[in-house]
C-alpha cells in the first residue's frame, strides 16, 4: 500500500506537475493538501500544455480520483475555471474531482487585503505574493471568527454570517486604505452573496468529507499520491520567513493539510530544479543578476505559471536543498530542467556560505542572516550537448552525470529521476529506493559549521 509524496526542495516552481503527471498512473488518487490558486503546474503531453493551479496534476489521467484537501484555501471562481477549462480540452470532471467541506473559501475582502498589506502600510520590504488572497484567507482560518468554509455555503445561515463579516470587513478595510491613503470600493454583501451561491451551486457534486474518503482509502490499501504545491523553503514555519507562503508547503504540512497520518506515506521525492528560482521579495543567495541568470531565465522560461512574473535564477544552492531535504524526510532525488544548463562552459554549485567571515553549512533560520551569506561555490565543467532526447542516465554526458552525482553526493540521497525537457516522455528514470523499510541511512552529517541564532550567539 504505498503512499508517495512529491516535496519541492527549493523556493518552489521545481516542475512538480510533470513529475505527479508521470507517477499519476502508478496510484489511484492524487491529493493536493495546502496552499491556493497561487501555485501553478505545468503538465505537457502529447504536445499539449496544460496550466493547473487548485486542481491536481493527476486529473489528466482515466481512473484517478483528485482530491482537494481541508488544508488547501480554495477560491470558487478560480477553480470552476480551471474546470471549464479542462471540459472544454475533452477533460471531464465527473466523480474524479472532490473538494473538501473543510477547505477555507477566499472572498472579495482577501484579496483586497493581500494587496494593501503587502509591505505598503509597514513600510518594509514587499514580500512579493500573488495578490489572489491566499495569506489573508489562512489568516482568517487562524482567527477563526470571520472564517468561512467550503461546507458553511451550504448552511441555512450563509447569508447571515457573510453579512456579518462584510461588515466587519468593510471597516477594517477603510481603516487599511486610509492609512495607505489608498481608495477603495465598499464591499457589497447581497452581490459577493449571490456570486458565491452561484459558485456553490456548481462545485455541489465535488464537494465532500474528503478526510474520511482519505482515510476509508488508505485502510483499503488503495495507492495515495500526495502532490505539494511551492517549495520547501517557502513553509510558514520552516521556510525564509517572512519572504513565506501561508502554508506549511514542506513536507511536514502532508499529515496535517490532508488528515492522513505520516505513517500511511512511504515513498518522499524532493523535487529540484538543476538551478535555482525563485519568485517575489527575500533572499536568493544564488542569484545571478548577470549573463548567466538571462541564460537560464530564458532556456528554462522562468516566467509564473500564474503571474507571469520573471523567476531570479541562480546556480544550484545545495546547503539549502539539504536543509529541505532533511526537514521533508526525502528518500530519493528527482532534478528537474537539467537541459536548461547545456551550452555552459562550467555549472557551480554553491556547497557552504560564508556569513561574517565564518564558513557556514547549516542553513540560516532568520533571513537576515542569509542575505548576508556569500555562497561558497564548487565548480564543475560544462557540457554543451542536447539532452532532449536522452533517456537512458549513462547517455548522459559525463560532466552532465558528475553534475548530479555531486548534488546526490551533497545532499546524502540518490538522484532516480531526471529531467530533460518540459514532455512526459522527456524523463530519465533510474533505480530508485524501495519502501521506506528501515535499511535507508539517514544522510551522513555534513562538517558542523554552527551559525548560532542572534538569540544566542
Amino acid at each position: 500500500m504505498p503512499g508517495t509524496c512529491v516535496i519541492g526542495l527549493q523556493w518552489g516552481d521545481e516542475a512538480k506537475g510533470k513529475l505527479v503527471d508521470l507517477l499519476t498512473e502508478e496510484h489511484d488518487i492524487v491529493v493536493r493538501y495546502q496552499g491556493g490558486a497561487n501555485a501553478g503546474h505545468t503538465v505537457v503531453c502529447n504536445g499539449q500544455t496544460w496550466k493547473l493551479s487548485l486542481i491536481p496534476s493527476g486529473i489528466l489521467r482515466d481512473g484517478v480520483t483528485c482530491v482537494v484537501t481541508g488544508g488547501v484555501v480554495l477560491d470558487p471562481a478560480s477553480v470552476i475555471r480551471e474546470m471549464d477549462g479542462l471540459e472544454s480540452r475533452g477533460v471531464s470532471m465527473g466523480s474524479k474531482l472532490l473538494l473538501s467541506d473543510r477547505a477555507h473559501v477566499v472572498f472579495p475582502w482577501h484579496i483586497a487585503e493581500d494587496r494593501l498589506l503587502d509591505g505598503s502600510l509597514s513600510g518594509g520590504e514587499a514580500i512579493g505574493t500573488t495578490g489572489r488572497g491566499i495569506g489573508p484567507c489562512y489568516r482568517d482560518k487562524v482567527g477563526r471568527s470571520l472564517a468561512i468554509r467550503l461546507g458553511d455555503l451550504y448552511r441555512p445561515d450563509f447569508r447571515d454570517t457573510l453579512g456579518h463579516i462584510v461588515e466587519v470587513k468593510n471597516r477594517l478595510l477603510a481603516g487599511w486604505a486610509s492609512a495607505g491613503h489608498t481608495a477603495l470600493a465598499e464591499l457589497d454583501a447581497a452581490a459577493i452573496h449571490d456570486d458565491y451561491a452561484r459558485h456553490a451551486e456548481r462545485l455541489r457534486p465535488h464537494v465532500a468529507d474528503t478526510t474520511a474518503f482519505l482515510l476509508d482509502a488508505a485502510e483499503e490499501g488503495k495507492r495515495l499520491l500526495f502532490e505539494g504545491a511551492q517549495g520547501s523553503l517557502l513553509d510558514i514555519d520552516h521556510g525564509t520567513f517572512p519572504f513565506v507562503t501561508s502554508s506549511n508547503s514542506s513536507g511536514v504540512g502532508v499529515a496535517s493539510g490532508s488528515g492522513v497520518p505520516g505513517r500511511w506515506v512511504d515513498r518522499v521525492i524532493g523535487v529540484l530544479k538543476a538551478y535555482s528560482t525563485r519568485v517575489g521579495g527575500g533572499p536568493l543567495p544564488t542569484e545571478q543578476s548577470n549573463a548567466t541568470g538571462e541564460y537560464l531565465r530564458e532556456r528554462g522560461r522562468e516566467y509564473g505559471t500564474v503571474t507571469r512574473r520573471p523567476r531570479r535564477c541562480g546556480w544550484f544552492d545545495a546547503v539549502a536543498a539539504r536543509y529541505t531535504a532533511r526537514l521533508s524526510g526525502v528518500d530519493e532525488l528527482s532534478v528537474m530542467l537539467l537541459d536548461v544548463l547545456s551550452g555552459l562552459d562550467e555549472v557551480r554549485i554553491c556547497s557552504a556560505y560564508e556569513i561574517d567571515g565564518r564558513r557556514v553549512t547549516q542553513f540560516p533560520s532568520h533571513a537576515d542572516d542569509l542575505k548576508r551569506a556569500v555562497p561558497v561555490y564548487e565548480t564543475l565543467p560544462g557540457w554543451g550537448e542536447d539532452l532532449s532526447a536522452v533517456r537512458g542516465y549513462d547517455n548522459l554526458p559525463r560532466a552532465a552525470r558528475n553534475y548530479l552525482d555531486r548534488i546526490g553526493e551533497l545532499l546524502g540521497r540518490p538522484v532516480s529521476i531526471v529531467s530533460v525537457g518540459p514532455d512526459r516522455e522527456q524523463t530519465i528514470l533510474r533505480d530508485r529506493v524501495g519502501p521506506r523499510d528501515g535499511s535507508a541511512a539517514p544522510p551522513k552529517p555534513w562538517p558542523r559549521h554552527p551559525h548560532p541564532s542572534p538569540a544566542n550567539a
